[in-house]
């Protein structure tokens, strides 16, 4: 399984130690929510290897799908998340993210973020629809959403006595005793040094693991932390095959990683090739808004057939005025790299968005590890199946932080007994190794980019499987002394398992589509491969 157990060699008594009643591990949506919902009689410690704002949600465009419409219902929603999840949802979960959906938006608005409202007035939020949904149903600020939220959320957080804040601060590896979680290792980067956080209840909210890839529209900290270290600690893992590409992403030589909001094509944006013809209808009934995955492929297979390495997304139908007004940033970063999106087409190309895979939780965010919880992209639920359902993501961060705030009431006695006693070592032979880190991360998001997106067969993921062997054998006996050297090794580590099920997966479904088993199998894998 690992050749080591931690990814640094330590002993207690010589490490500083700070002691929490809980510990969140990201600064996204999830985290910072989560931390909202805990009462504050608890003393809880933030941390994120960067600074707050830098996190997945801060990106995050579209919105937060709620069924607030009149016409809307829960039952509506659940319907569409599980046809998005190609049959490997689980009901229970969704049931419990539509259900809680809209207690959940309200609670946000009541920390004082504020949605598009319509502008007929009254204060009605503003619904619009993107793919796969039946109804509109996406609530939004503007074409920045996610950083709305997440920017309220942190300053009222900050305001909080019981919650302290540590940036720069990496998560290393969990300490854990007969599968108990009791804290984490972290490395200080203003301080130069590994220390260890001491606590009952360990949250990850790390999000995913983007940078398996050389193109995604994940932040540089996505490297999958959270389900690297929790698998080390001997948590289980699901769905890590399920890999979901956006169709919409700039091409451009100076920028490859920014997203254009599938809210675009909610609008009447339309997809174009390099004849400027429209080819959604070829491919799917539901044209531009098919769901994620089939506009991937068919954006894919439309290069593929016309020898290009991109399409384009034509909105020029709509005003300057309205564009500037409803997607501003994207209005705004388009322009700055010369195209005009009221007369101009958007250049496009896939590229890695988000992990339906994770550290597999139940519905109150418990993992196979007591204490441990996991929430928002870092976890695996059972809600997106084998395809996420257009901004599901968001609303998960919310419903599930906040059901994990309920539970920490249940579990942490109200006396001083909180404290955690921890005193083991590690001590191991590895060595400090002239390795080019920054080469070998790009070589192992190269062979992923090659081998195990969008389109796979067993020739390729082999090819994959070899290579990130030989990576593993290359790095196993690196002494780790940064958040850079734990990073890489999470890296491979990860890219190992969502190759080794990738292989196992012998069918297509959802974003998990093979040449060499093109069909979908219910029979035998109508199922979840857990590791």
């Amino acid at each position: 399984m690992f050749k080591y157990r931690y990814l640094i060699d330590f002993d207690m008594k010589d490490m500083d130690c700070e002691y929490k009643d809980v510990v969140i591990i990201g600064s996204g949506i999830a985290g910072v929510y989560t931390a909202l919902e805990i009462d504050p009689v608890y003393k809880i410690a933030i941390l994120t290897k960067d600074e707050m704002d830098d996190s997945n949600s801060s990106l995050a465009q579209g919105g937060i799908a709620a069924p607030l419409a009149p016409t809307d219902s829960p039952q509506l929603h659940f319907n569409d998340t599980i046809s998005a999840g190609a049959g490997l949802c689980d009901e229970e979960a969704v049931w419990v993210l539509v259900k809680e959906a809209v207690g959940n938006i309200d609670k946000v608005r009541d920390y004082g973020v504020r949605f598009d409202e319509n502008s007929t007035g009254g204060g009605d939020l503003a619904l619009s629809r993107e793919a796969a949904h039946s109804m509109n149903r996406i609530i939004h600020a503007g074409d920045t959403t996610g950083k709305v939220v997440c920017d309220q959320l942190i300053s009222v957080v900050r305001t909080r006595s019981n919650v302290s804040l540590h940036e720069r601060t990496g998560a290393i590896d969990l300490l854990v005793e007969e599968n108990r979680c009791k804290g984490v290792l972290v490395y200080d980067e203003a301080a130069g040094k590994f220390k260890a956080f001491l606590s009952n209840i360990i949250i990850c909210a790390t999000g995913g693991f983007g940078q398996l890839y050389s193109y995604t529209t994940n932040p540089e900290v996505s490297t999958g932390d959270g389900a690297g270290l929790a698998h080390r600690a001997g948590a289980e893992l699901m769905d890590m095959e399920f890999i979901q590409f956006h169709p919409t992403v700039l091409f451009h030589p100076q920028n490859r990683s920014f997203l254009i909001s599938e809210a675009l094509r909610g609008e009447g944006a339309v997809l174009r090739n390099n004849k400027s013809e429209r080819f959604m209808p070829a491919y799917h009934e539901l044209k531009e808004l098919a769901p994620r995955d089939v506009v991937s492929r068919s954006i894919f297979g439309e290069m593929k057939k016309t020898g290009t390495d991109h399409v384009y997304l034509d909105i020029t139908f709509k005003d300057k005025k309205y564009l500037e007004t409803r997607f501003p940033n994207i209005y705004k970063t388009c322009l700055g790299y010369g195209i005009d999106i009221s007369k101009d087409f958007i250049p496009v190309a896939p590229a890695e968005h988000y992990c339906m895979g994770g550290i597999k939780t139940d519905i109150y965010g418990r993992t196979s590890i007591t204490g441990l919880y996991a929430c928002g992209e870092a976890a695996c639920n059972g809600i997106h199946g084998a395809n996420r359902l257009a901004s599901n993501s968001l609303l998960e961060g919310l419903v599930f932080g906040a059901r994990i705030g309920e539970e920490v009431k249940y579990i942490l006695p109200d006396d001083e007994s909180r404290k955690v006693e921890f005193s083991a070592s590690y001590k191991t032979d590895r060595v400090s190794k002239n390795i080019d880190r920054k080469l070998v991360r790009q070589e192992i998001r190269d062979v992923m980019t090659e081998y195990v997106g969008i389109i796979r067969d067993k020739t390729g993921l082999n090819k994959a499987a070899d290579a990130i062997t030989y990576y593993k054998e290359v790095l196993s006996d690196m002494k780790n002394q940064s958040t850079e050297d734990c990073e890489l090794q999470n890296l491979v580590m990860l890219a190992g398992i969502v190759i080794e099920a990738a292989l196992e997966r012998e069918e297509s479904r959802g974003a998990h589509y093979r040449t060499d088993f093109p069909n979908t199998d219910d029979k035998n894998w109508r199922r979840n491969i857990i590791k």
